[in-house]
């Protein structure tokens, strides 16, 4: 299989990947990160914290509320504690299925797909706005249609730009599942100076991106049950010591995790 993996232009999860300390980005990628950390210093700061909390809501859905199925779109790049990793810590039974559209994902797959033996691991390549061709792939077929699905969009609705498409995917996204399954966000907050200068140096790369204010993310939890704390910064969902000890001001992303009635 030949890969085009655009090179030239700038990528997201690229990006995220350099400022994570990782190594499959190139020159367009680094170019655009420095760019975006001049004028968003603390944003590296914020990416591990997003990471973290990405792992701590995984934690707590296989562990607290018994969710055994996890779709997460937006994956981006191995980088380890992956989704699988901490959930099926919890019940090796755990069945997840990932999606990015970025083909150098595409070509690190096999490295999401190391899963127990009693469980499952899949990846998708599809866009988060193709919803309907995620719903109807054969991985997101496989998932028991009676049981509740967790549903991650982890850094990765900035990149969707407009608020009624916003809602629209995640109603779509929503619809097939049961009472009980969960809906997980990150995005780029609107209550830091720093993270609206970072999504501006973004679209000045040629990449689209949104900073969203508290009430814009609660709207897109509208008709589910937000869980406590709410919408909140991200290291300050139930934190962990390490989250506790960062200053607000280096954190760009807030988000929240809501139970579909």
């Amino acid at each position: 299989m030949v890969v085009d993996l655009n090179t030239s232009a700038p990528h997201s999860a690229r990006i995220y990947d350099y400022l994570l300390g990782g190594k499959d980005n190139f020159e367009a990628d680094r170019a655009a990160a420095a760019t975006i950390v001049e004028a968003s210093p603390s944003l590296p700061i914020s990416m591990r914290a997003n990471r973290r909390y990405m792992a701590r809501v995984a934690r707590h859905l296989a562990a607290e509320r018994g969710l055994r199925q996890f779709l997460d779109i937006g994956t981006g790049l191995p980088t380890s504690p992956n989704l699988h990793e901490v959930v099926q810590e919890q019940d090796p039974t755990s069945r997840i299925v990932y999606v990015d559209n970025d083909p150098i994902v595409l070509v690190h797959a096999r490295a999401l797909l190391t899963s127990t033996p009693a469980g499952s691991t899949a990846y998708i390549d599809a866009d988060l706005r193709d919803v309907r061709k995620i719903l109807r792939s054969p991985e997101v077929g496989a998932l028991d249609p009676s049981q509740p699905v967790a549903i991650s969009l982890i850094a990765v609705l900035q990149f969707i730009t407009d608020e009624d498409e916003a809602h629209a995917i995640i109603d779509e996204l929503l619809a097939p599942f049961p009472a009980g399954s969960t809906l997980a966000i990150s995005t780029v907050t609107a209550h830091n100076d720093q993270a609206v200068a970072g999504a501006a140096a973004y679209r000045s790369r040629g990449i689209p991106a949104k900073a969203r204010t508290d009430e814009e993310v609660t709207k897109l939890f509208r008709d589910l049950d937000l869980l406590d704390p709410g919408v909140t910064l991200v290291h300050r969902w139930r934190p962990a010591p390490e989250d506790e000890a960062i200053g607000d001001h280096h954190i760009q992303m807030s988000g929240g995790v809501a139970v579909k009635r």
